[in-house]
């Protein structure tokens, strides 16, 4: 039944043509037919008497689930162009070909509390134990752009992260770190730009190249609208900050990852999962072609 056409036995040419249902066998197929009719007949009618189904069983995202899957409901599938291959379109397999098999993913703790101190003595215990990374939790006025003695952020100084207002909050919070060897993520959207900025000068001051630093922006601005509700500034302004970030990273910071998209978010604020790809994939588009625009290779 898993018989799989070779790439020899497909036409040749610039656009070859794909042939449907290369997966599995025609007469296979057929048998399985004739299986699950009997199935259904004997076994599954038998089970119904004894204990009838429940009416209306749906995914989380409303999808109806029917009772069995089997390869008829994917006798059109291609392997190579549908599935393919580790590292290759359309990465259904992973975006890179051994995976995990040469290096173990970056693993970082989500980390932040309180005053710089706290949150630094934090990071070097982290690192002390193993951790390869950090990802650094900004509090609610840190979110919003609020410096910490500010009226507005009066009871929220580090309550769900830590607290930086200025650049020796930085210099603190990443006091004694090796940032050339280590990786730092930094979950911060509207103020992305200026959290980065703090992050660049500390790293400069003392003595670390910004080619040598790497790391991660959340940096997803548009996801704050539909979702999360920490947005600073209008769309079309924030988008521009957002691209001015990825136009520095890409001409002066190879090693910076200067935004990563998320859909968690949009399905924790109430959309099914089918409607969180779509805007996920959506908010991607977006950047892209925002991104395009520059005069850069983005």
């Amino acid at each position: 039944m898993l018989e799989q056409k070779s790439s020899q036995d497909q036409p040749q040419g610039p656009h070859p043509a794909v042939e449907q249902g290369t997966l599995f066998a025609a007469d296979e197929l057929a048998r399985l037919t004739v299986a699950r009719q009997e199935w259904e007949a004997t076994t599954l009618q038998q089970s119904l008497q004894r204990v009838p189904e429940r009416e209306d069983l749906i995914t989380t995202s409303g999808v109806p689930i029917k009772r069995l899957y089997t390869p008829l409901d994917n006798t059109r599938l291609d392997y190579h162009r549908d599935l393919g291959l580790p590292g290759e379109y359309p990465y259904t397999r992973g975006v890179q070909p051994t995976m995990y098999r040469a290096k173990p993913w970056t693993m970082r703790m989500f980390a932040g509390f309180g005053t710089a101190e706290d949150t630094n003595q934090r990071f070097k215990y982290l690192l002390s134990q193993g951790q390869t990374g950090l990802s650094t939790a900004f509090d609610m006025p840190t979110l919003y752009g609020y410096d910490t003695d500010h009226p507005m952020a009066a009871g929220e100084f580090g309550k769900c992260g830590v607290a930086v207002s200025s650049l020796a909050d930085m210099e603190i919070l990443y006091a004694d770190l090796p940032l050339d060897r280590i990786t730092t993520s930094m979950t911060i959207n509207s103020p992305a730009s200026a959290i980065w900025a703090m992050y660049i000068v500390n790293a400069e001051k003392r003595g670390f190249a910004r080619a040598r630093l790497g790391g991660t922006l959340q940096n997803d601005i548009l996801k704050e609208y539909s979702a999360q509700k920490e947005f600073l500034f209008p769309p079309e302004p924030s988008m521009r900050l957002v691209t001015d970030t990825i136009e520095f990273g890409t001409r002066f910071m190879p090693r910076w990852n200067t935004i990563s998209i998320s859909g968690y978010h949009i399905r924790e604020a109430g959309a099914t999962a089918v409607q969180e790809l779509a805007f996920t994939l959506a908010d991607g588009l977006a950047y892209v072609e925002a991104g395009r625009g520059r005069s850069c290779e983005c």
